[in-house]
């Protein structure tokens, strides 16, 4: 494909089948394509051949393409025609060194660029030519060739017949050229970051055939390509090495940088038990890695393909500048062929018809329409995807502009979603004994209250003995320090200690009731006949939640906080993260008709979440924030997926949205704004061909530079 209007064709032409819809992409030069299941995938390549294209599917796990054979290309025939078309300007433009014969030389200078310099331009044309279609290669093709033939004609019909073009269909093919070259590689640069994706992943793996928990050196190490690595698989992975697929670790401990996956530069501690995830860098010790996910279905190629998916989407703005360009080509022809004859019938000089008339050929390419939204796209979503947000599509930026509202989930998005220790209350015992002895009897259960309490219990040495769970209430057991001394305590709910014999003073019940009302869980701990103290366990905010709130508010955004949670709970947490408005108690349907409450003022709605619970308001949200760290049910209902889950970058994706939609906005208009001048002055003569060329490529490369400033976001 060379421009916009060839991309819009390919994609009339596939949606035409039955059952078929398809985007194609000219920037990234693709085509996402659905169809029916079991549709013979054959008649869609056939009908972009049928179009005058071709088109292949890409391979899983082809090895990455070294170099561009298109940009060098372009990179050959640039250099050739610029060598001949300098010394032809100077030829024909600086009349003291013009000699008997030098319009001969100038022939033999510009014949090789408006030739094979201009190939790409004439071959594609008439490809297109055949297929009955028009581009703006037909445009460029159109007018080099006008701009020669004239000029031939003038050489042949003797000298003082006419002005020669020569100089002009020469500059024209060479900035062109320059342009095209440019643009490509912008483009490459713009789509780095899916590349590079693309290229993280390690290409082989040292398994191990025979290694076993009990016997960790069994077996011989040999090393594979990652394609051949089955799920169960272990490897071992040295310090420095990529890991070469997502797994779970079974021996060693290390470091691991994760910075291709979710953007945070501080590796993360990695042992025993610990997911890790294919394609990052083992910066530490040596890891023994049993595979979880591979190929296609490790985190990685995921990520990659939800990028690449992405910037192959359309913003509602770019699929108006495709229906545009499928139509503008043929009205520019009308309007030069007009061009020529007005000029002709005003002035008589034909000369000057022709120099009018190829000049809107040339100023009128529309490629710069193709390249507005595309560019920007490739290059925000890239960059999103370096600082660890994955945009699903251009749909998700537009929804971002119009949002006024934030609404957040508490667990797992405004708090870690596991219960921490956050208070001890002691009324008849020391605060640090009453946390000994409920750590020390309840590290005999698997309760997430009682591992928050038994995880940072100061640690004796005690043991527990004829230990009993009481579910739904609490535990019972003798605890037995290092010295001898035996205590049978009680730990759990008032109603266990008064049934086993405690007296809870009235400090207690008061303490019990302060931390009911603050949402926290709250267990008492006793011995020898009465309740000694009371230990606080709950779901602790997000370090940064609050300043990632008030980052919101400066956005202009009005955060609420949606849960399921407890009212109680809910205004506790609402209350230390900076939000006013509160709606809990709500369970996933209750969630979706909040959601709709917030949205029935025309208001525009975003919703954060990471659960199972948060999939349908997810869905339901005009933009669905979905946590890395949740559910897949959460991240496939998210128009936007923050992989690292930091609830700061929230206001990240929000501001790179608005960026990425205000860098194609300003594209379109830029655009558009080009067309609609320079038509006019090239109708009237006012605008020299080679000037239109000039300004034609630099319009193109312009565009593709403001997209590519998204690269430098922060």
């Amino acid at each position: 494909m060379t421009c916009a209007s060839c991309a819009h064709r390919i994609e009339r032409k596939l949606t035409k089948l039955e059952g078929v819809t398809a985007s194609v992409n000219y920037a990234t030069e693709t085509a996402h394509v659905t169809a029916p299941v079991g549709y013979d995938l054959q008649r869609l390549l056939d009908t972009v051949s049928a179009a005058g294209y071709g088109a292949s599917v890409p391979e899983p796990d082809a090895e990455p393409e070294d170099g561009d054979p298109v940009l060098a290309g372009y990179a050959r025939r640039l250099v050739v025609s610029a060598v001949l078309t300098v010394p032809l300007v100077v030829l024909s433009m600086v009349m003291p060194l013009q000699f008997p014969g030098w319009t001969w030389v100038a022939l033999v200078l510009a014949a090789p660029v408006v030739t094979w310099g201009a190939w790409p331009f004439h071959r594609a044309a008439v490809l297109g030519a055949r297929h009955g279609a028009t581009t703006m290669d037909t445009l460029v093709s159109l007018g080099v060739t006008a701009s020669t033939v004239w000029s031939v004609a003038v050489l042949v019909s003797g000298p003082d017949s006419g002005h020669l073009y020569l100089e002009t269909a020469a500059v024209i093919t060479t900035f062109l050229l320059a342009g095209r070259w440019l643009e490509r590689r912008a483009r490459r640069s713009a789509g780095a970051a899916l590349r590079s994706l693309l290229e993280a992943g390690a290409r082989e793996a040292t398994l191990l055939p025979g290694w076993s928990q009990e016997h960790r050196e069994d077996g011989v190490e040999r090393t594979v390509p990652v394609a051949e690595l089955a799920v169960d698989d272990v490897v071992l992975v040295r310090p420095g090495q990529q890991l070469p697929t997502d797994g779970v670790v079974l021996s060693g401990a290390s470091a691991i940088d994760a910075s291709v996956i979710t953007g945070e530069s501080v590796p993360v501690d990695a042992g025993p038990g610990d997911e890790v995830v294919g394609g990052t860098l083992n910066v530490g010790g040596r890891l023994v890695v049993r595979a979880t996910a591979v190929g296609e279905q490790t985190r990685l190629a995921q990520l990659a393909r939800m990028v690449e998916e992405a910037q192959t989407g359309k913003a509602a703005a770019q699929r108006l500048a495709d229906r545009i360009s499928g139509v503008f080509v043929p009205v520019v022809l009308v309007i030069a062929l007009a061009t020529l004859v007005g000029w002709v019938a005003l002035t008589g000089d034909l000369g000057s018809a022709v120099t009018a008339a190829v000049a809107v050929l040339v100023v009128a390419c529309p490629c710069v329409l193709g390249l507005a939204t595309p560019t920007a796209l490739v290059a925000g979503t890239g960059r999103g995807a370096q600082l660890g947000i994955l945009v699903r599509g251009p749909e998700a930026l537009e929804a971002a502009r119009a949002v006024s509202v934030v609404a957040l989930d508490k667990t797992g998005t405004l708090t870690t979603g596991r219960m921490s220790l956050v208070g001890v209350v002691a009324a008849s015992a020391e605060a640090v004994e009453v946390h000994r002895v409920a750590g020390a009897l309840e590290s005999a259960s698997d309760h997430p209250v009682a591992r928050a309490i038994a995880e940072d219990r100061p640690v004796d040495g005690a043991r527990v003995e004829d230990f009993a769970d009481r579910p739904g209430h609490g535990v019972v057991g003798t605890v037995v320090s290092p010295d001898g001394t035996a205590l049978r305590a009680v730990v759990g709910r008032p109603e266990l200690l008064e049934r086993e014999g405690l007296t809870i003073s009235p400090v207690l019940h008061t303490a019990l009731d302060a931390s009911r009302e603050q949402g926290r869980t709250a267990v008492l701990v006793g011995w020898d006949g009465e309740a000694r103290g009371l230990l606080e366990v709950a779901d602790t905010v997000r370090d940064g939640a609050a300043d990632a709130v008030a980052e919101l508010r400066r956005l202009g955004l009005r955060p609420v906080l949606l849960t399921g949670d407890h009212e109680a709970a809910a205004r506790g947490v609402a209350a230390q993260v900076g939000i006013d408005e509160v709606v809990a108690g709500v369970v996933p349907e209750e969630k979706v008709d909040a959601v709709r409450r917030l949205q029935s003022d025309g208001t525009g709605v975003a919703m954060v979440g990471d659960g199972v619970n948060d999939a349908a308001a997810l869905a339901t949200a005009d933009l669905g924030i979905a946590m890395g760290t949740g559910t897949d049910a959460a991240k496939q209902a998210g128009d936007l997926v923050l992989v690292r889950g930091d609830l700061a970058v929230v206001a990240d994706a929000v501001r790179l949205s608005r960026r990425t939609l205000g860098t194609i906005r300003a594209n379109l208009f830029w655009a558009f704004g080009y067309n609609v001048a320079a038509l006019p002055l090239a109708a009237l003569g006012l605008l020299n061909p080679m000037i239109a060329g000039a300004a034609m490529a630099a319009s193109s490369v312009c565009v593709v530079a403001n997209s590519l400033r998204l690269r430098r976001f922060r």
